[in-house]
């Protein structure tokens, strides 16, 4: 399988983290992409570097406003007095469902923007995030020129990101930004999120369309980050009524279970009949990755990639969570391999 990689990702190191009133580094750190391009490589797997393609597939999924926000905000923020001068963090956010007038202030802006404290903003973040981006677009590049599937190993990940808010160590919704590529090609996409958190920048983007069906199972936000979205009530609304589909899973949940909700998806799936498949791929839903919610094992991977190979559709798989653990690489390398047995 051709894997798409770029070395734009290893300048974005974020440092600032709030966890329960704590600060630490972030969870997201470039390791994780070196540790996957090194099992991807070890499996045979042909790394090709990313190929430019422009502001226009970002634009086509986030708004003017953010993708000027995100380009200039650093540079913008080292202007001010007393700002942090090693990364842009917001203190201030709106009020869902209070009036809200786009503010002038730059801090006021990072506040709309920036959607937690888990997404500071560095020096070299905007090229990491447009690399990113780039890879999701030239793996649906490859994948509508007739590749079965490619592997788009994107850092920062992107599934947390709205049309115009970071989220989750999100910036750019590389997700979303492949699956509305392949909408050139293709009447109708389903996006499949494996990621042990709600895909929901991906349910926001594509919660009033039908040409896109979204379907993502992930661990109860009752108990696990975002914790205000992804119920199984959240179905869509407008045109998009009835294409959205979560399924929340109990914390702990091994493989078995896991593909019982899993084969039941794909009946809907298939029902959808999409002409490609993006799969939001997050590693840590592994039962010792550092979040715990879910109990995939190493070989459990290979299963589940292997049912969602069985749709037999040209997939783009986009590299999501998955974190520092001594079986990141491993865990890779399994499900890599076991949509291949199956495709």
């Amino acid at each position: 399988m051709k894997v798409i990689y770029s070395e734009s990702h290893l300048g974005h190191d974020p440092q600032f983290f709030v966890v329960r009133g704590q600060i630490r580094r972030s969870n997201e750190q470039p390791e994780r992409a070196t540790t996957l391009l090194k099992a991807a490589e070890r499996d045979g797997h042909v790394v090709v570097p990313v190929g430019d393609f422009g502001a226009a597939p970002r634009a086509a999924v986030h708004s003017a406003r953010y993708l000027h926000f995100l380009e200039t905000v650093f540079d913008r923020w080292s202007e001010l007095d007393d700002a942090s001068p090693d990364e842009v963090v917001p203190n201030i956010h709106p009020f869902p469902g209070e009036p809200c007038t786009y503010p002038e202030h730059l801090v006021g802006q990072v506040g709309f923007h920036l959607g937690d404290m888990a997404c500071a903003v560095g020096p070299a973040t905007w090229e990491a995030a447009t690399g990113a981006a780039h890879c999701a677009t030239h793996a649906a590049e490859l994948v509508m020129a007739g590749e079965r599937a490619v592997y788009a190993l994107c850092r920062p990940p992107g599934h947390h990101a709205y049309v115009e808010r970071a989220n989750g160590f999100c910036y750019l919704n590389n997700t979303a930004i492949a699956a509305q590529h392949l909408r050139r090609q293709h009447a109708r996409v389903a996006v499949l999120d494996i990621d042990v958190h709600h895909g929901n920048g991906t349910q926001g983007i594509f919660y009033e369309r039908s040409d896109i069906l979204t379907v993502s199972l992930h661990a109860d936000p009752r108990y696990m980050t975002p914790f205000f979205t992804g119920y199984a009530h959240e179905t869509g609304s407008g045109a998009g009524a009835g294409y959205n589909i979560n399924r929340p899973l109990p914390r702990g949940m091994r493989v078995d279970p896991y593909l019982d909700v899993l084969r039941e998806t794909l009946v809907q799936i298939r029902a959808f009949e999409p002409g490609a498949l993006v799969i939001a791929l997050g590693l840590d839903a592994y039962e010792m990755d550092p979040y715990k919610g879910l109990a995939i094992t190493t070989e459990g991977f290979h299963r589940i990639m292997a049912e969602i190979a069985s749709l037999g559709l040209p997939t783009v798989i986009v590299q999501e969570g998955g974190y520092l653990s001594d079986a990141l690489g491993n865990n890779l390398a399994s499900a890599l391999r076991g949509f291949e047995s199956a495709a």
